[in-house]
């Protein structure tokens, strides 16, 4: 009789004891699950304020859009040239809840990689321009054979030994991908032409664009690469010449530039030049807060007194 009393009691012990260890892993369960959510928790609250905070910084580049417009609207567009209002940087300025910044750049400064297509065929003047702005950057010119071919509307390859490429070839790389037949969306597009690696392109960014009509080239925006590749006889020394006379006085008119001494008899197409544009790109930086920042690229093109947007980008602040 003693002997079962004796192991009941040890029997009960050990389960109030197993009750006791249950209860303390149910309890430290119930407190990581409870940490966990409040951490959780915390961390969608910062996330949604992140957000928020975006969205606001968002808002405030529109405003730098907006004001922009106002600045295009107001300039003479009978001619764009860089001692104007719009070319002025932005500076770093404080608004409420944070800061704004922004510089618009004119993108007739570069040349228009889509001018090489026209009418639906090559266009002899802007393909030589493209061919000298690639042999000046150090590339073969051979690599606008397969830009024509990229952006012509046939998939024929016309320069098929010349470095031309049509679906064929770029049906067969380990990803496949088909031709574009249309003109270039943006510069970035180059990267999928055959040739263009990312070290050509990084060398061609500053210096080419893709706008969605034929555009000239504005000699009073224009750097040194792309004034030089305006004809073969130009050497890049005339074009660092031009900038120097251009910052003392602007050309007034496309007869003014092309009667200056070092650009006389140097066989330049007119219609590949202008002095004045209708494509601008601003980019615009935002902040709201600590961590709503915000980068905007708009493309702009201006007509009649109008400023348009033709599309919207955005970036690393």
């Amino acid at each position: 009789m003693n002997r079962c009393l004796g192991f009941k009691t040890q029997r009960g012990r050990r389960d109030r004891g197993v009750a006791l260890i249950t209860a303390l892993l149910v309890t430290s369960l119930a407190s990581i699950m409870a940490i966990s959510l409040v951490a959780s928790q915390q961390i969608e609250i910062r996330r949604t304020g992140n957000l928020i905070n975006s969205d606001r910084a968002y808002v405030f580049a529109l405003g730098v859009e907006s004001w922009v417009k106002q600045i295009l609207v107001r300039d003479d567009s009978k001619k764009d040239s860089l001692d104007e209002d719009w070319a002025m940087v932005l500076p770093p300025i404080t608004v409420e809840g944070g800061q704004v910044a922004g510089r618009i750049e004119d993108m007739q400064s570069r040349f228009n990689l889509n001018n090489v297509i026209n009418g639906g065929k090559p266009s002899a003047p802007d393909v030589q321009i493209f061919e000298r702005l690639l042999d000046g950057i150090g590339q073969s010119p051979d690599l606008v054979q397969a830009l024509l071919d990229w952006i012509d509307a046939d998939i024929d390859t016309r320069f098929e030994g010349a470095g031309g490429a049509e679906d064929d070839e770029y049906t067969g790389y380990d990803l496949p991908y088909r031709a574009a037949n249309q003109p270039l969306a943006s510069p970035s597009e180059l990267l999928l032409v055959k040739g263009f690696s990312q070290e050509i392109y990084d060398q061609l960014a500053p210096l080419v664009t893709a706008l969605p009509v034929r555009t000239p080239i504005n000699v009073n925006t224009a750097p040194a690469p792309v004034l030089a590749a305006l004809s073969e006889k130009f050497s890049r020394s005339d074009a660092e010449a031009l900038i120097e006379l251009r910052e003392e006085s602007s050309f007034a008119n496309v007869g003014d530039f092309l009667q200056q001494d070092m650009v006389k008899d140097r066989d330049i197409n007119q219609d590949t030049i202008s002095i004045k544009s209708d494509y601008f790109m601003l980019d615009g930086a935002a902040q709201y807060g600590e961590r709503g920042k915000v980068r905007l690229f708009s493309l702009l093109s201006r007509s009649n007194n109008k400023v348009g947007v033709i599309m919207r980008a955005q970036g690393v602040y």
